[in-house]
């Protein structure tokens, strides 16, 4: 999930990965330290937030209740902290195609927030009902229009919504978007336990489509889908600008760990994740401030760029030279021999608490075997 800077300066747009952490001394999985960082951009200021670490598989079903907690805990939080108002924009919320965004949206509904997701391209849905019309033969009013095929264009009706947009890495975007398209829900997955009758989610369907990719790589077409109805030309290109702004934050993300060595530490507590998570995000600020006073130190197959434009990486190979001539407020360290430690050969009689990671238990995928089950 991810923040869209710039179009999205005036609202809260919290992101969240989940990165796993390898814990030392332990032979049973246990929960945590797999923590969520997540962010948020309010009036054009990156601000970050905890949210809680991800809890255990708990099975496909689950997943959507899981993430729909940790999302109500994250927005609650900033509306606590003042960064969301009455009246204000909605909150965006921005998934990628593993997340149930048609779930997510009606668990949430009660929450100042817009989900945005990407959909498969094999999907069906279906277009609002058509006006009733009296039959005098009766009969039960229809409650699904026609269907929508993702991968049939015959079935697509007038788009609601057509922008045209230019770009500088992928030429003209054109998104296409269909108003209070919904999907057909069923007794499964994540609606199982649902009581009563199922619900019509309605939302704004999207379909993105670019002249090219980088290196002139053929595009091929992406579908999202929003929560919100009723959407105009404005909401329409913030949606597809908020998912594309998505793949900046992965990039962060994986200079967080690959780089700045973020899950490297084999930690056995989730606070000493926490305090080692601030200190990662201390040296992300630090490589940014130095950025303009920095020389590009390249690799022969690089490309030279401007200073304004240097990656962290490329940062971090002239921080150590910078370092020399910075002042230290610390003192010189004093010189002292280390403690003694736990002597050679004697075993560690602190040994690290287990968990008992449970059993999987298998579950009925359909409504009729569930209630099999239960007598």
């Amino acid at each position: 999930m991810c923040a869209r800077r710039g179009a999205l300066s005036s609202r809260a747009d919290p992101p969240a990965r989940t990165p796993p952490w390898t814990r030392r001394d332990v032979r049973r999985p246990q929960p945590g330290p797999n923590r969520h960082r997540p962010a948020a951009v309010v009036a054009g200021r990156p601000i970050a937030a905890p949210l809680p670490g991800r809890a255990p598989d708990l099975g496909r079903r689950r997943v959507a209740a899981v993430t729909a907690a940790q999302l109500r805990g994250v927005v609650e939080r900033l509306v606590a902290a003042g960064q969301w108002a009455p009246g204000e924009p909605d909150i965006v919320i921005v998934a990628d195609a593993g997340y149930d965004v048609t779930r997510l949206a009606w668990v949430l509904r009660d929450l100042p927030v817009e989900l945005v997701g990407r959909v498969r391209g094999d999907r069906v849905m279906r277009l609002p009902k058509p006006p009733r019309v009296y039959d005098p033969k009766g009969g039960r009013p229809p409650k699904h229009g026609p269907e929508f095929r993702f991968a049939k264009p015959e079935t697509w009706p007038e788009p609601a919504v057509t922008t045209r947009t230019a770009t500088a890495n992928y030429g003209k975007a054109t998104a296409q978007a269909w108003d209070r398209v919904h999907p057909r829900l069923t007794h499964r997955a994540a609606w199982l336990d649902h009581e009563g009758e199922l619900p019509l989610v309605e939302g704004t369907l999207i379909r993105l489509e670019v002249e090219h990719l980088s290196k002139d790589r053929a595009a091929p077409a992406v579908w999202l889908r929003s929560s919100k109805t009723g959407t105009d030309d404005a909401d329409v290109n913030r949606a597809w600008q908020a998912f594309l702004r998505r793949f900046d934050l992965e990039h962060t993300f994986r200079l967080f760990k690959q780089t700045l060595g973020w899950t490297r530490p084999r930690l056995r507590e989730p606070e000493a994740a926490d305090r080692w998570t601030w200190l990662i995000i201390a040296a992300y600020t630090q490589l940014g401030l130095v950025r303009p006073i920095t020389l590009d130190l390249r690799h022969p197959w690089e490309k030279p760029t401007a200073p304004h434009r240097l990656t962290s990486v490329r940062v971090r190979r002239t921080f150590r030279n910078l370092r020399q001539h910075m002042h230290c407020p610390a003192r010189a360290p004093k010189p002292h021999r280390p403690g003694p430690g736990r002597p050679p050969g004697t075993p560690n009689k602190h040994l690290a608490p287990r968990y008992e990671v449970g059993k999987t238990v298998r579950r009925e995928k359909t409504v009729t075997a569930l209630q099999r089950s239960k007598g």
